[in-house]
């Protein structure tokens, strides 16, 4: 199993569209982190009662759904890149155990954007709180690092989640294409789509959408699921998905 691991992590080190996908995560933190100073800079010239409308300046906020989708289509190209050129044919050479390929790739996969959500998570909390520095609450996210952990941590697992899901479309549509409209679909036109609905089915449908979990797992979404019921969704995203695609894989032909 560790040869596989080492080969799959090889892979994806050295594919250039590993290295596209972070310097698109790195470029929209910057993008956020000018947010947040731009914010910060007309909160510190409006009178009061227009600084208690105000927002917080957090560059998460526009950075999350990016690198949501961006570490989607790392898991998804993980194994669509090798059906579109065909490697995965000698790939299965080298590992007939199609279990043991899934679960490589799932492996790596988790782990890459376990240590790329982390990181982008820090260097965004570090960022806003430099910007926002002993500025209160709206503009200010947090009091405390203490109080940013749970929502570090939160946004940090929905960026692994939706890259295992990625993956998981992955091997059941095979296409690169196929895959990104369906990760689309999932992340940004099923959410607006669940709003326009009427309430009562809207709202519940809402509250099980790829993007409010975060917020939902340590209870800021003020929707109808608690932060054990996320957690459980964002389980079942994953089960469902790699389920989904150890089915696919092992039952057709290469």
């Amino acid at each position: 199993m560790t040869d596989v691991l080492n080969s799959e992590l090889l892979k994806l080190r050295s594919v250039r569209s590993t290295a596209y996908l972070l310097l698109a995560i790195a470029v929209m933190l910057a993008v956020g982190v000018l947010v947040s100073y731009l914010m910060t800079a007309d909160w510190d010239v409006a009178p009061p009662e227009r600084q208690r409308q105000f927002d917080s300046a957090d560059p998460t906020v526009p950075l999350l759904p990016f690198a949501q989708f961006c570490l989607g289509v790392l898991g998804a190209l993980a194994i669509t890149g090798e059906h579109g050129s065909g490697m995965i044919r000698p790939v299965l050479v080298g590992v007939p155990r199609r279990g043991k390929l899934l679960a490589a790739k799932a492996v790596v996969v988790a782990a890459a954007s376990l240590l790329v959500g982390a990181a982008t998570n820090l260097l965004a909390y570090a960022a806003g709180e430099l910007i926002t520095g002993d500025r209160p609450k709206p503009i200010s996210a947090y009091d405390s690092f203490g109080e940013a952990v749970p929502t570090l941590l939160a946004n940090t697992a929905s960026l692994v989640l939706v890259a295992l899901v990625g993956l998981g479309l992955g091997f059941v549509i095979r296409s690169t294409a196929g895959t990104l409209v369906t990760l689309c679909g999932l992340l940004f036109v099923l959410p607006v789509v669940s709003m326009m609905l009427p309430r009562t089915w809207g709202e519940p449908l809402y509250s099980v959408m790829l993007p409010v979990l975060p917020g939902e797992l340590v209870g800021d979404g003020g929707l109808p699921l608690s932060p054990t019921g996320a957690g459980l969704v964002m389980v079942a995203y994953a089960v469902v998905a790699l389920g989904a695609g150890a089915v696919a894989f092992t039952r057709r032909d290469a």
